[in-house]
């Protein structure tokens, strides 16, 4: 569910985004929920919501809940809590939902986390980025450190909020190893459960895409942003978290569930101004613009909104199946594979991937996940049994060398499954 409203436009975004200036109300401050717009906007998704027809009839729920933004902890808990109380009308919940809000520092203060919590909301991202005012600064963040160590204060001692995340960017203009290093101290002493790391990329349109060119300074060279993910997943990985996907580090059985349902390729709804969903092997992103989504919700209330998108062809249903799981530590089920797109097409892609394994980029792994050595793979390979009667179980990135050359190597894949 996109909620698009942000104090200001970081110089990185290029997300459909609604800047709502100085009018946006400080954290539970009296102005707070009376800018129309705000309001104006969940009334065309509530609108969305409604003309929403379910997938099916057999009442399956809704598992997860993602409010994402811009920054979502700018709307007042009680046009949240409308949203929730729609969906559930509309799609049903779970027993227990994973429902996920955005938040940034400086939009929110303990009480209204504690009305956020008591209207279902179960886990915070909290958006830090940094724990350096020169690269907050920098990045054009709306807020400093101060909101930062008061944020982490708040979520930390939320009663009935366990789940939370933190999330830090890699990769900005003169960000130094040592101020890195010290971001990664300052996460791990915040004891989220969750902390997403993403390398800054730079996007045509946006500020930094106007003044940066990557991997000319004042950014990191390639070598630099390397070092910086390696730097990641090395302390992560010493402080207890899990890295169970190329940017995403947990504590044990703290996974985002809802992210987890994008890299498994199962369906999904979404709602909001350029929100994307996948529902019966069709993906579908809404207009970005207001005006163009207002119009596009009229329509598909009126009935006379026609999808233009055809089902996905096999092989483009194989290239997502490949991209999405070498994205995570669990990587591509050979066996479900093979049953969903063919043998042939597997072995072509473990050929493609023999050199990588040889080198240790990419890990065969038999059904326990212990990894083979690459004699016993190539002896899986040139035997003529089926896939299933193998040893050969997943294919899998290493951590951290293969998940950095991921785009690479999933191109590699690319190239086989569509020649």
């Amino acid at each position: 569910v996109h909620l698009p409203f942000c104090r200001k436009r970081c110089h990185y975004c290029d997300f459909p985004i609604v800047a709502l200036g100085s009018s946006a109300s400080s954290p539970g401050g009296p102005g707070e929920g009376e800018d129309p717009r705000i309001a104006d906007y969940v009334r065309l998704l509530l609108r969305e919501v409604a003309a929403t027809r379910p997938v099916s009839d057999d009442g399956v729920p809704l598992e997860t809940i993602f409010f994402g933004g811009g920054t979502p902890s700018l709307v007042p808990p009680r046009l949240v809590a409308a949203v929730l109380d729609a969906l559930r009308g509309r799609f049903g919940l779970s027993a227990c939902p994973e429902v996920s809000i955005e938040m940034d520092p400086g939009t929110f203060d303990a009480a209204k986390l504690r009305e956020l919590v008591g209207v279902g909301v179960n886990r915070v991202s909290l958006g830090v980025q940094a724990f350096q005012e020169e690269l907050l600064r920098a990045c054009g963040r709306a807020h400093g450190l101060r909101e930062v160590h008061e944020a982490v204060g708040i979520v930390t001692a939320c009663e009935g909020l366990q789940n939370w995340s933190m999330d830090l960017i890699s990769s900005l203009p003169n960000q130094t190893q040592q101020m890195w290093e010290e971001s990664l101290r300052c996460t791990v002493d915040a004891r989220p459960t969750h902390v997403s790391v993403y390398d800054l990329q730079i996007e045509q349109g946006t500020k930094f895409g106007q003044i940066y060119t990557p991997g000319v300074f004042p950014l990191p060279n390639e070598t630099d942003s390397a070092n910086f993910y390696k730097i990641a997943s090395k302390r992560l990985s010493e402080a207890g978290y899990q890295h169970y996907e190329i940017s995403s580090y947990c504590k044990p059985g703290y996974e985002c569930k809802h992210n987890v349902t994008y890299w498994q390729n199962r369906p999904f709804y979404a709602f909001g101004l350029g929100s994307a969903s996948y529902i019966n092997g069709v993906r579908f992103s809404r207009p970005r613009g207001m005006r163009n989504y207002a119009d596009w919700v009229q329509k598909l209330e009126d009935g006379t909104w026609c999808h233009e998108s055809s089902i996905s062809e096999t092989k483009d249903m194989a290239m997502d199946s490949v991209m999405l799981s070498l994205r995570t530590a669990r990587g591509l089920d050979l066996h479900s594979f093979s049953k969903s797109f063919g043998e042939a097409l597997t072995r072509s892609l473990c050929e493609t991937f023999r050199p990588f394994v040889e080198s240790g980029l990419v890990i065969a792994m038999d059904k326990e996940r212990e990894a083979l050595q690459f004699n016993e793979f190539e002896s899986d390979l040139e035997s003529e049994g089926e896939m299933s009667g193998s040893r050969m179980a997943f294919l899998r990135l290493s951590d951290p060398d293969g998940f950095l050359l991921s785009n690479e190597l999933i191109s590699l894949a690319f190239g086989t499954i569509s020649p």
